[in-house]
């Protein structure tokens, strides 16, 4: 194939799971990288769970991530229809050549009969499958003569199973390459007779599934590795339809947080974790929070869900979308489960805020900062107070609230906290010294170093003074930089919080 041509073929049956969104995001990521198209198909041939909202759900997770399909049912190519449900009649004609070859047959067995055979089965510890060694044995056209055969399907209950493999068949294994997993080798006596249509008119996944690569030209099959034990099957069909292959790669699970097991949406309620990329409105009341009603920045969520699997062979970490295009490969996609490690995507977030322009978060978010703490701030230190904060919160929408703690002050819990420093009058001389000092004109960097001559000169450890300063300024004992927070607050609020903390400090030690 020389067109490069990769999809993302989800069942909407359900919300979009991150382990889906990845493999989205991977099947994008390689056709970008290699200039080439990016397909969205539903798959909705299980009509019975088809949910209207979870392709909703799918269509607005993509959007949100950016991950845009140049075909899909909402802007449609010249390979539709884009949702399996209105290709039909193409799958009709194409089980009907595998029937006049022979390579698929009429099944008429009746459900409980072959639940019965399994039960029968398992009782002797063995597994039931249907196939070449039972076929001939059991309710199907090769077995049933032409007219018992017309009988059962004018009554019209059946299914169509593939001939996997043949008794005289030349080749009794199959060997094929998966781009992540290397050479797979299939012992073809061991595959059971896939059912590939069903009664209700409608194909199963793996014919359709089939059908639909090779139509729509699909280079490359990137998709979970649950759907490795149906590759054998699938490459059998191929040859049946003597089609070109395509390129197959299956990755790894997402593993639950613990290590161990493959990443479901109940882990999310167990361990507190969102698994969705958007809210997902269970009922009517229930809801599960996405990666977005939390707070996540786009980029930050597409890096840690490209890290989750796949690594750039590099110590670098932090990528936008269009850089991750630029550095992804098929072959850094690693082989083993990779788990799922909510702090780490918290990480991701904060990293990525720090790469905001500051200017940026200033138009946004400036006027509720100044509604709440504009009496405390120095002239034009708005930027420097969000370039502060930007670098202590995990969430954008934590700003505001964080700009503010970063300058409060509260007396309470300056009381509350003065039993925690090494108070006694050289600590009350050393702040009544910055108070004298700051109310001068004085460059912040002359200030910094006065203040620490002093502490030097009053014989007052490094710790305890800073400490000290912190407390009076803050009402708090630790925080952002110290000094840079004096910058920013102006010099009436310094001065009035400096001779409330003085006054508390004479009381304490008076009362001492």
């Amino acid at each position: 194939m020389s067109k490069v041509r990769l999809r993302f073929a989800p069942s909407p049956t359900g919300p979009l799971h991150i382990g889906g969104l990845r493999t989205a995001l991977y099947n994008y990521l390689i056709a970008k990288r290699l200039d080439g198209s990016f397909i969205l198909r539903i798959e909705d041939t299980d009509q019975k769970r088809f949910n209207k909202n979870a392709e909703k759900h799918i269509l607005d997770s993509l959007l949100w991530c950016k991950i845009l399909p140049d075909e899909s049912p909402i802007s449609p190519g010249k390979f539709g229809p884009y949702r399996q449900s209105e290709r039909k009649e193409i799958y009709k004609n194409y089980v009907d050549k595998l029937i006049d070859q022979g390579k698929a047959y009429y099944a008429f067995d009746d459900v409980e009969e072959l639940n019965l055979l399994r039960k029968a089965h398992e009782k002797k510890g063995e597994t039931f499958i249907y196939n070449w060694e039972n076929r001939k044995d059991l309710k199907n056209s090769i077995s049933l003569s032409d007219k018992e055969t017309k009988v059962n399907l004018d009554n019209g209950n059946y299914v169509i199973r593939f001939n996997s493999f043949q008794e005289k068949s030349e080749n009794e294994f199959i060997v094929f390459h998966d781009e992540i997993r290397g050479e797979i080798k299939v012992d073809l006596k061991l595959l059971d007779d896939k059912i590939i249509f069903k009664n209700d008119g409608m194909p199963t996944y793996h014919l359709a599934n089939v059908v639909d690569d090779h139509l729509m030209e699909i280079s490359h099959v990137v998709r979970g590795e649950e759907w490795l034990p149906s590759l054998a099957l699938h490459h059998l069909l191929y040859e049946a339809f003597n089609w070109e292959k395509p390129i197959f790669a299956h990755l790894p699970l997402i593993l639950k947080p613990t290590g161990k097991g493959k990443l479901s949406k109940r882990d999310g309620e167990k361990f507190g974790i969102p698994v969705y990329p958007i809210e997902w409105q269970e009922n009517k009341n229930l809801s599960y929070l996405g990666f977005r009603e939390i707070g996540f920045e786009i980029d930050a969520f597409v890096n840690f869900i490209s890290m989750i699997g796949w690594n750039p062979g590099t110590e670098d970490e932090i990528f936008s979308l269009k850089e991750l295009v630029n550095n992804f490969d098929i072959k850094r996609i690693i082989k083993s489960g990779a788990k799922y490690d909510y702090e780490k995507a918290k990480w991701f977030n904060l990293e990525h805020l720090k790469r905001i322009e500051t200017e940026s978060l200033k138009v946004e978010f400036s006027n509720l900062i100044l509604d709440r703490i504009d009496n405390f701030l120095n002239t034009n230190k708005i930027n420097k107070l969000i370039e502060l904060t930007k670098e202590r919160i995990n969430f954008k929408n934590d700003l505001v609230d964080e700009a503010c703690h970063i300058l409060d002050y509260d007396s309470n819990k300056m009381k509350e906290n003065l039993s925690k420093i090494n108070l006694n009058e050289d600590i009350i001389k050393l702040i009544n010294f910055f108070k004298n000092t700051v109310g001068n004109e004085i460059e912040l960097n002359n200030l910094k170093e006065d203040y620490f001559n002093e502490m030097k000169n009053l014989n007052i450890k490094v710790g305890d003074g800073m400490k000290s300063l912190r407390l009076c300024l803050t009402s708090q004992l630790n925080g952002a930089d110290l000094f840079t927070i004096i910058d920013i607050l102006n010099k009436k609020t310094i001065n009035t919080r400096l001779e409330n903390s003085l006054k508390i400090m004479y009381d304490k030690i008076r009362n001492n």
